[in-house]
């Protein structure tokens, strides 16, 4: 489930949903709080199933559901969502829904928390914050360090203080817990594009899908560190290609088959 996109942002919509496809999710729902969008998608990706939200709450209440099985395995919040009233109505509706799944919020999502790191905490399944160097300076109140041992216990306080996975995106992108750290290699300046960081949501939300109780060693944080790899690996194989000036986000999408080949 997509909780992504707005009319003056669908193109962010559109990369979560196509490289959540791309990564091996098998049904992608696409929760839109403007109806226009319903006219742009399906040109982009035809495969994406699309709800209207409606009513109070963000519209949270219009999303199916099907019992006693859950209706989705796992969500992506906030990517173009912006910051409007109704946007925070729905993030917070996320918040306090007790989705028993893992949630992956970025973007707005994170915007429209900054301050607040706390209300991530115990909302029910695993939390995955994927700031950027300002979405995180907003939820701490301070700049990011640039240098790789600041970055990390910053990336790390992050995680105790929102009880999440914590992706801190940029050049040596840092995945951590709060224990465990994960400083991802791949990855490339071309990919500081707009988009990038979407396409990256896409990817978790299929991968974190993956994570079941049929998953076996297969956990959130295999889950998160195997996205951040892949998500640079398709990065640098299109710059390798196309060259890094020329890198769009939509391009990430085109070299994640070829990328995750070479994970397995």
């Amino acid at each position: 489930m997509c909780l992504c996109g707005s009319r003056e942002m669908p193109g962010a919509a559109i990369l979560v949903v196509r490289a959540a496809y791309r990564a091996g999710a098998g049904r992608v729902t696409l929760a839109l709080l403007d109806g226009e969008m319903m006219n742009v998608v399906p040109a982009a990706s035809p495969e994406t199933v699309m709800v209207q939200l409606d009513g109070a709450r963000g519209g949270l209440e219009a999303l199916p559901a099907s019992p006693p099985a859950p209706a989705f395995h796992s969500r992506v919040i906030g990517s173009g969502i912006g910051t409007t009233k109704r946007a925070a109505e729905l993030v917070s509706a996320c918040l306090e829904d007790r989705f028993a799944g893992p949630q992956v919020f970025d973007a707005d999502a994170l915007n429209l928390l900054a301050g607040e790191p706390e209300r991530f905490a115990g909302v029910g399944g695993s939390v995955i914050l994927t700031p950027h160097a300002g979405e995180a300076r907003g939820l701490l109140g301070r700049a990011v360090p640039t240098d790789e041992a600041g970055r990390v216990e910053f990336a790390k306080e992050l995680a105790q203080r929102s009880e999440a996975t914590c992706v801190l995106k940029g050049a040596g992108t840092v995945v951590t817990d709060g224990e465990r750290v994960y400083l991802n290699d791949t990855g490339n300046p071309g990919m500081a594009t707009a988009g990038s960081g979407d396409v990256l949501s896409g990817i978790l939300g299929a991968y974190l899908a993956c994570v079941t109780p049929e998953s076996g060693d297969f956990t959130v944080f295999d889950a998160v560190c195997s996205a951040v790899h892949v998500h640079g690996l398709a990065g640098d194989l299109g710059a390798r290609e196309l060259g890094p000036r020329s890198l769009l986000a939509s391009d990430l999408v085109d070299f994640l088959p070829a990328a995750q080949r070479r994970l397995e």
